[in-house]
């Protein structure tokens, strides 16, 4: 119920702007008003999906829902012309099992999903006008406007240079005022420091092609900063969730598509390097965390140079005096030096990632998670599908012809991933009754059509800003939404919205919370599956000495991700009513255990790294972890009381 905060995305205002409102304008003008609503509506949905990260994954992000979207019309406009009800309601139902399974994959496959759904319920419940063979490309052509706002404009902090960046001049070299005090415990050895070279200083100039990339690497190299200096501390943990946060999101922004398979320009190289050298960085300050005890203030001086520096597209610069007391630290002052010799001349290694097989998917598609998540999905959209052509066909709704909006409701109230079903219930009823009443009053004194685009482009550009709570953006998308139907030719019908909304949220909450064949809370014990299954494969790697670090490092970030994808899923499904979370009890107590059980075997791997063997309190707790997770393993939906 709480509201997201952040800066305004003043880029993705500006895009949502020029989106549907600019389209709209361009049909009217040219006479194809229905056209333009179907336009406007792909921009719409894809603004939705317009999230922040880098130019490279909005093309997944906001094109790949954008083709199931074009599918589901294709779909739902030649089923509802030429299907009876019963029949048009069964093929709905199956849309809906198969949407809901596939949104079970992550998160671009829920948003695929969602707009499968979404266009299938428009084009069987608001016959257009015009024939499919335009309208689905008119949708097309709609969402491909935005993505190519996304990719061609620039973002307005786009300069390369940044002051606070380290500005490069010379090779590596300790900073004198981060020097060691002399002391007896400092190790003897000499510290041999190859002195890299150095390529020239980068030129200020405009570049955004890459800045989202470059933002998520430089919040990478913050967060160890922020790991680092929590060392010892009560908030370690927190910080060791957000260094794994930044990291999935820096691997998905460089991971995504491009027309070659190995990064083609030196900068995207140097930000693929730069990504890679922050690997063995989080590793040492990861295992750092675990020893429990407080590091030197400027071991965190380093990391957060780096990330100046990545922002900057700069060059390292000085970095603070090594400290090399542990193995912890010896690997940290290693993994700095490292970041130092690459930062600006790397060759684009591996981002150590595990790409999903087809055969994989498919598992997760057809596993307990994906058919629990396609059966709530498909029954609650056949169900509203039902109602709404039952309230059709006995002229329930007066002048007002078109079904769709019951249907389409119920997809965004049935989706799991999106919160709790309670909250996202009470979200859409508040902020539909509420964008109704602002939308009448609008309707009433407004000119038609122009009020109405203007109408059209300020709620577009809201959409990006309102996306931090579900009910204001459900208050702008109803705005938006009647706006269009009613330049599209439909009467105002902000009553009947109101009434349809509420009679979705009356389904989906019968629904949701109806006993269902076979086992619940099946999307989190497959999350929790996963997560177990990547935890003992970098486990087994790390003990049986391999010396192989890529795929040690590609199976410590398959551990942590897999990790905080379950973390997220407890969570949602702890804040649902106890008829469902009662199904997901435990689980969280699972998950710490997992978690402990990750970074323990960081730290051994970084003392077996040092040293070649491990001490008497890793082997310990490694022993200690693995009893505790057999004794709760399968206890996951048990009561409380009784595990």
């Amino acid at each position: 119920m709480r509201a997201q905060r952040g800066p305004v995305p003043w880029a993705a205002v500006t895009r949502g702007a020029l989106a549907a409102g600019p389209l709209l304008l361009a049909a009217l003008l040219a006479g194809r008003a229905s056209l333009g609503v179907v336009a406007a509506i792909a921009a719409m949905l894809a603004g939705i999906n317009d999230r922040p990260g880098s130019r490279r994954t909005s093309v997944r992000r906001i094109g790949v829902p954008a083709l199931a979207g074009a599918v589901g019309l294709l779909v739902g406009s030649y089923a509802g012309a030429h299907l009876g009800a019963f029949a048009l309601t069964l093929v709905l139902t199956g849309l809906g099992l198969v949407g809901g399974g596939i949104s079970a994959i992550g998160p671009v496959a829920s948003g695929t999903g969602t707009q499968l759904l979404v266009t299938s319920a428009v084009g069987a419940g608001m016959p257009l006008p015009d024939p499919v063979w335009q309208t689905v490309p008119a949708f097309l052509a709609g969402a491909g406007w935005l993505l190519a706002l996304r990719l061609l404009l620039p973002t307005p902090v786009s300069r390369t240079g940044d002051p606070r960046a380290g500005r490069g001049r010379g090779p590596y070299r300790p900073d004198s005022r981060f020097a060691p005090r002399p002391d007896k415990r400092s190790d003897p050895r000499p510290d041999p420091r190859p002195e890299p070279r150095c390529g020239p200083r980068p030129d200020v100039r405009l570049d955004f092609r890459f800045d989202g990339e470059r933002t998520a690497v430089a919040e990478v190299y913050d967060a160890v900063a922020a790991l680092l200096d929590a060392a010892g501390t009560e908030h370690a943990g927190a910080r060791r969730a957000a260094l794994t946060a930044a990291l999935d999101h820096a691997q998905d922004a460089l991971a995504g598509p491009r027309l070659r398979r190995h990064p083609s320009s030196a900068a995207e190289r140097r930000l693929h390097a730069q990504y890679a050298a922050a690997l063995p960085l989080g590793e040492a300050a990861t295992a750092l965390a675990w020893a429990e005890r407080t590091v030197p203030k400027r071991a965190a001086e380093g990391p957060r140079r780096l990330a100046a520096a990545v922002r900057g597209n700069a060059l390292a610069g000085p970095l603070p005096a090594p400290a090399r007391t542990d193995p912890a630290l010896r690997a940290l002052d290693a993994a700095l030096l490292h970041a130092a010799e690459v930062f600006d001349r790397g060759r684009a290694p591996d981002l150590h990632t595990r790409r999903r097989s087809v055969a994989a998917l498919v598992r997760t598609v057809l596993g307990a998670g994906g058919r629990e998540y396609a059966l709530r999905a498909g029954l609650c959209f056949g169900a509203a599908a039902a109602t709404a052509q039952a309230l059709h066909h006995g002229h329930w709704y007066g002048a007002h012809q078109h079904w769709y909006w019951l249907p389409a409701t119920a997809v965004f109230l049935v989706k799991p991933d999106l919160g709790p079903l309670v909250s996202r219930v009470l979200c859409r009823a508040a902020g539909t009754v509420l964008g109704a009443l602002l939308f009448a009053g609008f309707a009433a004194v407004l000119p038609w059509p122009e009020g109405l685009v203007v109408l059209v482009a300020v709620c577009g550009a809201l959409v990006p800003v309102a996306a931090r709570h579900f009910a204001a953006q459900t208050t702008v998308v109803t705005v938006l939404v009647l706006a269009l139907v009613m330049v599209g030719g439909e009467p105002q019908a902000s009553a009947g919205r109101i009434g349809e909304t509420l009679l979705a949220c009356a389904i989906v909450l019968i629904v949701g919370h109806l006993p269902v064949p076979g086992q619940r809370g099946g999307g989190v014990r497959a999350r929790i599956d996963a997560a177990d299954a990547a935890a003992h494969a970098y486990l087994v790697h790390v003990l049986g000495e391999s010396d192989d670090r890529a795929a040690r490092w590609t199976l410590r970030r398959e551990a942590y991700r897999t990790l905080a994808e379950a973390r997220a899923a407890i969570a949602r499904a702890a804040a649902e009513l106890p008829a469902l979370a009662r199904h997901s009890a435990g689980a969280d107590e699972v998950a710490a255990v997992l978690e402990r059980l990750v970074d323990t075997t960081t730290a051994c791997a970084v003392h077996l790294d040092d040293t070649g063997r491990l001490t008497p309190r890793h082997t310990e707790r490694l022993a200690a972890l693995r009893d505790e997770l057999a004794t709760r393993r399968g206890r996951v939906g048990r009561s409380r009381t009784l595990a």
